[in-house]
């Protein structure tokens, strides 16, 4: 939804605003056992190209913990489960223009598990990729997805530059 607010901004000016206002949603960086990550190519009718990026879908009415919700985004867009789920970073990724709140995770030991469950509107393919293969596409600008792009950047920061999926996670 587009929103517009009467404010009084700290200064005491006062104005009003537009906003896009949208709920939280997750994002799941997933690593296979052999360190592969499984990415999904998908529709982006802004932008009118299939784009490269990673699970990620909204925070729905009723979910209160949102390591199960990545758990879900993961399986629905995938047909993936993981072992493990760890929270990596959240983030406000455009709050210039949208109120939108980020909670990225890292998936470990991925299989492909489960039924695939795509919205009405999802156009998704689903692969699996070496790591710095990943790395390096996001590094030259081939990667634009800008979720992805955040959560493999967090990892790097995380773990060192070109960290090894299999190293543990901090």
């Amino acid at each position: 939804d587009v929103r517009r607010d009467d404010v009084v901004l700290p200064d005491g000016t006062e104005t009003d605003f537009h906003y896009v206002d949208e709920p939280a949603a997750v994002v799941v960086l997933p690593f296979t056992s052999d360190g592969d990550v499984v990415v999904i190519d998908e529709w982006r009718q802004a932008v009118g190209r299939t784009n490269r990026g990673l699970p990620a879908g909204s925070v729905e009415p009723g979910d209160d913990d949102i390591v199960a919700a990545a758990r879900r985004e993961l399986r629905e867009e995938t047909g993936y489960t993981a072992d493990d789920v760890a929270h990596l970073c959240t983030v406000e990724p455009s709050n210039g223009i949208a109120d939108s709140v980020h909670h990225h995770f890292v998936a470990r030991g991925c299989v492909p598990d489960g039924d695939r469950e795509l919205d009405f509107n999802e156009s998704i393919s689903v692969t699996t990729v070496d790591y710095e293969t990943v790395l390096a596409a996001a590094v030259a600008g081939d990667l634009r997805d800008g979720r992805a792009v955040l959560a493999l950047t967090q990892y790097e920061l995380r773990n060192g530059v070109g960290a090894a999926p299999s190293r543990p996670f901090r």
